[in-house]
């Protein structure tokens, strides 16, 4: 059986992977680093850095800026915390991932963007940064690759310094999830079909990349270990130690529409669309979250929204009388 390495299907047994989430998460990410900031329309410029910024705001607030040092786990390309960086939240950044494909290719965006940041391959569970550390700690859409949660969330509280900040974005929730991948599963399954018609040929990519789509999406279903309760998110950000654990949730309308919006620039060639499509893709998912916040989140549970915040801090030391 095909599995991926960093240039797409290779002669390894992907069977490996199937009870190894860790060694899945490698291979199924050194496949996708040269991509993916393509694949997911990830930018480092206004665009992306207010999408950081107001997702750092809408949990954590904005006090306490710049963090001297900071930390990403599971940066991927660096989309979170260089962007971060770029808002003026942090001055000084660290990029970890357990993928070395991912972290070469976060730590060279930096470069291009002239921002001080060091990469390390890294296991969330197991940093390998001194006690008392760091800042701020990052992430995005990382705690559900995680195998531990818990544990890697005690990590985080042992590298920040006492009073330091962690902040997580971009995690599933457990319904939003299952709307999203059925909405996701279903233009797939549309748009494969209709390009086959020879008036859209034009629109289909080369049956190759729908191979190794295939393939990524079998390790896909490794990779992604979590979806969330927002209530289950907060004890275990409290049993890990922290205080301070605040969740809220985020897109729900906007997540019906970013989904297929997403899985249909996959179907198609890349360029295909062009800046129209994009920009119309953003300003519509923009006014559907403003929406999602301002009116729905006022009458729809918490746990249908898609995406889950959590914040925490880590307690100073008691004081000795």
């Amino acid at each position: 059986m095909n599995v991926l390495s960093k240039h797409g299907p290779a002669e390894i047994d992907v069977d490996a992977a199937w009870h190894d989430p860790k060694l899945a998460n490698v291979l199924y990410h050194d496949w996708e680093a040269a991509n993916y900031d393509e694949k997911w329309s990830i930018s480092y410029d206004e665009r992306c850095i207010t999408y950081a910024r107001d997702r750092f705001v809408a949990i954590a607030g904005a006090e306490g800026w710049p963090y001297a040092d900071a930390l990403e786990l599971g940066s991927g390309t660096g989309f979170f915390l260089l962007n971060l960086m770029q808002a003026g939240v942090a001055a000084r950044g660290q990029v970890t991932d357990i993928s070395p494909g991912m972290v070469e290719v976060a730590v060279a965006n930096a470069a291009r963007l002239g921002l001080d940041v060091d990469g390390r391959v890294a296991d969330a569970e197991s940093l390998p940064y001194a006690d008392d550390s760091m800042d701020l700690v990052v992430g995005h859409a990382v705690l559900h690759h995680i195998p531990d949660v818990e544990l890697a969330l005690r990590e985080v509280l042992r590298v920040l310094k006492p009073g330091g900040r962690f902040v997580f974005a971009g995690e599933p929730t457990r319904y939003g999830d299952v709307v999203a991948r059925r909405l996701s599963r279903l233009t797939w399954w549309t748009t494969t079909r209709v390009t086959r018609l020879p008036a859209l040929t034009s629109w289909r990519r080369p049956q190759q990349e729908f191979d190794e789509s295939s393939a990524a999406a079998a390790l896909e279903a490794v990779v992604d270990l979590h979806t969330f309760a927002p209530a289950s998110l907060r004890r275990r950000a409290h049993a890990a130690g922290a205080v301070d654990v605040a969740v809220r949730t985020e897109e729900l309308t906007a997540a019906w529409f970013g989904w297929p919006v997403r899985t249909f620039e996959c179907a198609v060639p890349p360029g295909r669309l062009g800046w129209g499509w994009a920009t119309f893709a953003y300003r519509t998912w923009q006014r559907l979250s403003a929406v999602d916040s301002r009116v729905l989140s006022r009458v729809v549970p918490a746990g249908l929204f898609y995406n889950a915040l959590l914040t925490g801090v880590k307690p100073a030391p008691a004081a000795v009388l």
